[in-house]
């Protein structure tokens, strides 16, 4: 089996690589599980001083990165740049606080001294994809190796490139050999892995279909597993909002990445009052994403990553239009070959439509209109996702209010959704389970150790 580092910006393959044979991969997890021993008596300092220096690692190389990602998957070099400086923060932010995130607690007994340890456990598989590809990986990767854990990654078949590169960085920060490894591997091996020993969990972020396959495979072998899954995430704008603002940041959400990203808002729900106000800044504002090359500094939206994706983008709008919907694209496409595909704004989609509970992958908006908060919240959670949400108001006492009716993981109000090294990051319903970030995130792959000492 080959995987293809494929352009999607020119259509054509710029590297091929064989993948991994199933004994190679059994080796390598060998030598991840010997690495292990020695790794987990490390202090925090000493693990500290290699992330910091990947970090450093990730700002020099930011310019390498992105150009990597631009070839690979699309991503404009601009995006690519601040992804990598995003890794480099995450990197930081763990080296620095995560010994005090897993100090041990004390737990208030009088009779007897009781406290909770947090110890690491052995080797996280990391099954990543292509969308963000740096960023993604070093948000599991940097907390797992804090702790005193292993990470051995299977990343998205058509970002080979970036997970090799990302291989170099941990070792090029000093990191000891096998402490993270890549593994070139298709989705038919993920299974091998998880039977092997050293493996005791599996962090997955992708589709809601990989998501139940490997949650399966993992829940079969007892290991455990996080996952973070595809969205649907409304941003419903209030009658006193900011409507400029919300259009604005709404843009971003379908736009940026080619609209390619789990947590970013595709349904627009909007109040009466603004919804026409609304819909002509939303024009506005994502009529100024020009599709271009990626490579290209000036570029604010490259292609989408595949042809197959543009596809299934092309049958939702075309399920949009037979249910009733009314659709605008907006701009034109560039010249030559590529998965572009251009910013497009789709109104009066029945809610009760089947394509409305689908989510939407690409630059494409389906915006409703409503005529009460009540009914806003309503649509807000009809759907099976519950990943992201924001609320853009300028009652905020209102607003928080709403944001404890709405069923996701994160909501934000007047603000993109967005990942924050600091904040708990992850989904309810179909949108997954688990939480990556913050302090929670370092404590999801780790022994939750009770010491209890006898009187």
């Amino acid at each position: 089996m080959s995987i293809q580092s494929l352009n999607p910006a020119t259509e054509e393959v710029v590297a091929t690589f064989e993948a991994y044979s199933d004994e190679k991969v059994q080796s390598i997890l060998d030598l991840t599980a010997a690495a292990w021993a020695d790794w987990k008596e490390k202090s925090y300092s000493e693990r500290k001083v290699l992330l910091k220096k990947a970090a450093e690692i990730l700002r020099e190389r930011s310019v390498e990165l992105a150009r990597i990602a631009a070839v690979e998957m699309g991503k404009p070099v601009k995006l690519g740049k601040a992804e990598a400086e995003k890794c480099a923060l995450v990197c930081d932010y763990y080296a620095e606080e995560g010994e005090a995130m897993l100090a041990p607690e004390p737990v208030s007994d009088a009779a007897k001294k009781v406290y909770v340890r947090f110890d690491p456990l052995g080797t996280v598989l990391t099954v990543m994809p292509w969308n963000f590809p740096f960023w993604q990986v070093f948000r599991i990767a940097a907390p797992s190796l804090m702790a005193g854990n292993c990470v051995v990654l299977k990343h998205a078949s058509n970002v080979p490139q970036c997970a090799l590169t990302i291989e170099k960085i941990f070792k090029d920060a000093g990191f000891p050999d096998n402490v993270f490894r890549t593994l070139l591997i298709g989705s038919d091996q993920v299974e091998a892995v998880l039977d092997h020993d050293s493996v005791f969990a599996v962090s997955l972020t992708g589709s809601e279909g990989a998501g139940k396959s490997v949650a399966s495979a993992a829940g079969a072998r007892l290991k455990k597993s996080v996952m973070e899954l595809g969205g649907s995430d409304p941003l419903i704008v209030l009658a006193d909002a900011d409507v400029k603002k919300a259009a604005e940041t709404a843009a971003v959400s379908r736009c940026g990445n080619a609209g390619q990203a789990c947590i970013a808002a595709k349904r627009f729900i909007v109040m009466a009052e603004v919804y026409d106000e609304f819909i002509e800044q939303l024009k506005l504002s994502m009529s100024a994403y020009k599709p271009g090359d990626p490579l290209d500094p000036a570029t604010e939206m490259g292609p989408m990553s595949s042809k197959g994706l543009r596809e299934t983008l092309e049958d939702q709008v075309k399920r949009c239009v037979e249910a009733g919907g009314k659709v605008l694209s907006l701009g034109s496409m560039p010249e030559g070959k590529g998965f572009y595909y251009l910013p497009t704004i789709i109104e009066n989609v029945p809610v009760d439509s089947d394509v409305c509970q689908e989510e939407f992958f690409g630059p494409a908006a389906l915006v409703f209109k409503v005529s009460s908060i009540d009914e806003a919240i309503r649509l807000a959670n009809d759907t099976p996702f519950g990943l992201g949400g924001s609320i853009w108001s300028a009652n905020i006492p209102l607003a928080e209010k709403l944001a404890a009716k709405i069923r996701t993981g994160n909501v934000y109000i007047n603000a993109l959704v967005r990942s924050d090294v600091h904040v708990p990051f992850g989904g309810v319903g179909i949108s997954g389970f688990g939480r990556e970030l913050g302090s929670y995130g370092i404590r999801e792959f780790v022994n939750v150790k009770s010491v209890c000492v006898g009187s």
